[in-house]
């Protein structure tokens, strides 16, 4: 667990908020001044640091400026007297996470604290994650259930041979993926992966696409085109959704696999294919030759090496993995601050069926980045269908009683509105129309009234 640090001059200032903290389970280190305090912020393990403003020597801002520099996930906390909401502010801006005043209250300062702390966990995971994914290829297969380890630990094996491979699964499981990170683990890797995707092209177009052409090989063929297989030469072809190619075609992909051989549409010369095939469907490969989609010699060749890629919903231990790389990965992409997805929000991704299964959770999480308002993605987020089940959040409309007296009506439209940006009193002020001390000023004198 991370560290608590107390800074205060005062001894019975920091004896009595060790006592509070130590009896909340937490661990604390206390300093009575802040080159003391630097000196433990060195090691890294303080999450927390809670000091007071006004200090001899060198000031709680300076601390906090200090800290910033040494521990930058380190969120801290400013003590301050009632009447200095000014300095606090000026705190605030330096990057402080919260102040409360003096004199303090016990259930205020451990609410802040605790707070703070799980923003620093949130940001450190949210550093560690950035420091795995900066390591990993943009090919790498991420999962940790059983299932997605078995499959790659396969994958692993198949990846060094010529060995063909047919990749099954539905759709958005990551065949494309696999494929690529197959082949980015074979002697082949500088060679090119050619990717064809079997359905999306016309029946007429797909073997001069795959084979290539020579010149008056048809109408409107002036001069010889090149196919995918001559660009994979010495790489790697894949053959996305493989059943739905003609049948006729096969036979001539069928002779590529069994003699190495092709010819160009149009051509007579007999060319060499040094290609590793890698091939793919969302359909049941002994299916689809009961159904006269698939050549049964054609699957005998592609089917060497049968890998299959689990649906989502049958590893859901991987969607919480997943879902913290995309974020990751999509909040650098569109320039977001998001340090990472709160509990209730990765509980329901976690329950979702995925019916899209890795891509329909990947463009859920880009649309969250895009649109959250806060520096984590929350419950509010995501799409209403995922948040089917849970209590709603709070409505963006507020009702008050006429007559109401307005000091109430205007703590209500603060709070409702700060908890709309999760807490962000920059944003908050800005729709409210007021500037972000007057908020702190409001602030700091509720928590004097209670």
């Amino acid at each position: 667990m991370a560290v608590l640090l107390v800074v205060d001059d005062e001894e019975a200032n920091r004896l009595a908020l060790e006592r509070i903290f130590v009896r909340e389970n937490y661990e604390v280190r206390t300093a009575a001044d802040g080159r003391s305090a630097i000196e433990l912020l060195r090691d890294g393990a303080v999450g927390v640091v809670l000091t007071d403003l006004k200090m001899p020597g060198m000031s709680g801002l300076e601390l906090l400026k200090a800290a910033r520099q040494l521990a930058p996930d380190t969120q801290v906390i400013v003590v301050t007297a009632y009447g200095s909401v000014e300095t606090a502010v000026e705190a605030m801006k330096e990057g402080a996470y919260d102040f409360v005043t003096k004199p303090l209250r016990k259930d205020a300062v451990v609410h802040s604290v605790q707070k703070a702390l799980e923003k620093f966990e949130l940001v450190r995971e949210n550093s560690r994650l950035r420091a795995q994914i900066a390591q990993v290829s943009r090919t790498e297969m991420i999962g940790a259930s059983a299932a997605m380890r078995t499959l790659l630990e396969e994958a692993r094996q198949v990846a060094p041979s010529r060995a063909s491979v047919l990749i099954s699964g539905e759709s958005g499981t990551g065949k494309g993926l696999l494929a690529r990170w197959i082949h980015e683990l074979s002697p082949r890797r500088d060679r090119r992966l050619v990717t064809v995707n079997c359905g999306a092209i016309p029946e007429a177009l797909l073997e001069s696409e795959l084979f290539g052409y020579e010149p008056g090989a048809f109408t409107g063929a002036q001069g010889r085109k090149e196919g995918r297989f001559d660009l994979a030469s010495g790489g790697t072809i894949f053959l996305d959704e493989v059943t739905e190619m003609p049948l006729l075609l096969q036979v001539k992909l069928l002779r590529v696999l069994q003699d190495g051989e092709y010819e160009r549409l149009g051509g007579t010369r007999t060319l060499r294919a040094d290609v590793r095939v890698i091939a793919a469907t969302n359909r049941d490969a002994a299916r689809a030759v009961q159904e006269g989609r698939l050549r049964e010699d054609l699957d005998y060749r592609l089917n060497v090496i049968p890998l299959h890629v689990p649906v989502l919903r049958e590893r859901r231990e991987d969607v919480a993995l997943l879902a913290r790389h995309f974020v990751a990965g999509h909040a650098a992409r569109h320039g977001r601050t998001i340090v990472g997805i709160d509990s209730e929000a990765l509980a329901a991704l976690e329950r979702h069926a995925w019916p899209g299964n890795a891509r329909e959770l990947e463009n859920t999480l880009e649309r969250a980045v895009v649109l959250a308002r806060g520096e984590s993605i929350t419950l509010a987020d995501l799409p209403a269908a995922l948040r089917g089940g849970v209590a709603a959040p709070e409505s963006s409309w507020l009702t008050f009683a006429v007559g109401a007296p307005l000091a109430q009506v205007e703590r209500r439209m603060i709070e409702a509105t700060l908890r709309q940006v999760n807490g962000d009193r920059t944003l908050a002020a800005t729709l409210l129309g007021i500037s972000a001390r007057s908020i702190y000023r409001r602030e700091a004198e509720w928590r004097d009234e209670s």
